[in-house]
């Protein structure tokens, strides 16, 4: 059984998003205040996080992971969508990041104030994000949430801007006001490396690729007592998530009792290896002949498992 973290993961981003939230206020006011780009890109950036923790908070209440008429698989495909319209988000931080440096780099230069109290704050904000990295990450690796984990890179990446848009506002502070143009250039790189890691983390998931090696399943179904022959495997999911496998076996039984215990003891092996596991198998009689498959060992068996 499957189990639901869903509330645990919806408190998580109830804390964060009030937690982005202030975030948010500090580096805007203080953009507004100092004129700064990359401090400006830096509130925007921080922006989708408030952002992602809502459309978090919305995907995963509907990503129910038990199953019903018309999700018969469950929906918990709902959670790497939310995941992808984070990646999303950051993509329009990117676009608009790049857009107000070459507005910068082409229009009358603006000059940036700076003060001690504006370097305090920001401190206070890059500890505000350390923590809630931290947080985020911890909880979703615990639960095994997407959503969380997808997040909490988000929010990594807002670290690292955080701390360029700091030595970008001391050297403006030291004399050195292009520095805050400069250093828009890299925020805009880390927002796009945050945005394709969270995607390139999710779609496998969404497009159905391989979960676990055939080779793998192989080997465990071949270990079983009574199995000949295991055939047309195929599995997806996410290996410790939720992974869905089929297969042909071929089944040394001579009633449906003796054929029904070998399957349960395949699912076993395969659910303490893989758990959780949604099994279906195809049972065949010891005489069954296909030119598609062996009845010698896999050609791949020791490929590594997935």
């Amino acid at each position: 059984m499957v189990v639901d973290h869903r509330p645990q993961v919806q408190r998580v981003l109830i804390v964060t998003l009030g937690l982005n939230v202030f975030v948010v206020v500090i580096k805007a006011g203080l953009g507004w205040w100092t004129g700064s780009l990359s401090l400006v890109a830096d509130a925007l950036h921080s922006t989708t996080d408030g952002a992602s923790n809502i459309l978090g908070l919305v995907t995963s209440r509907l990503s129910s992971p038990e199953p019903d008429r018309e999700h018969p698989y469950g929906h918990q495909k709902f959670e790497a969508i939310g995941a992808l319209g984070i990646a999303a988000f950051l993509g329009a931080a990117f676009f608009e990041i790049v857009k107000g440096v070459f507005e910068r780099l082409f229009a009358e230069e603006n000059p940036v104030t700076m003060s001690p109290l504006v370097l305090v704050l920001m401190l206070v904000v890059l500890g505000v994000n350390i923590l809630v990295t931290y947080y985020e990450r911890r909880v979703g690796l615990k639960l095994g949430s997407k959503i969380l984990i997808a997040d909490a890179h988000h929010t990594m990446s807002d670290v690292w801007i955080t701390i360029t848009v700091m030595l970008g506002l001391l050297g403006v502070w030291l004399g050195y006001p292009q520095l805050d143009i400069i250093l828009a250039i890299p925020v805009a790189g880390l927002v796009f490396h945050s945005g394709w890691q969270v995607l390139r983390e999710n779609l496998p998931w969404l497009i159905d690729e391989m979960a676990i090696t055939p080779e793998a399943i192989h080997r465990i179904v071949m270990a079983v007592p009574g199995v000949i022959n295991c055939h047309d495997i195929a599995s997806r999911g996410l290996n410790g998530r939720q992974v869905f496998m089929e297969m042909h076996v071929v089944v040394d039984a001579k009633d449906l009792a003796t054929a029904h215990n070998i399957t349960e003891e395949i699912e076993a092996r395969l659910e303490k290896r893989f758990a959780p596991v949604r099994l279906t198998i195809h049972m065949e009689p010891p005489n069954y002949q296909s030119e598609h498959i062996t009845y010698g060992p896999e050609p791949h068996e020791s490929s590594p498992e997935s």
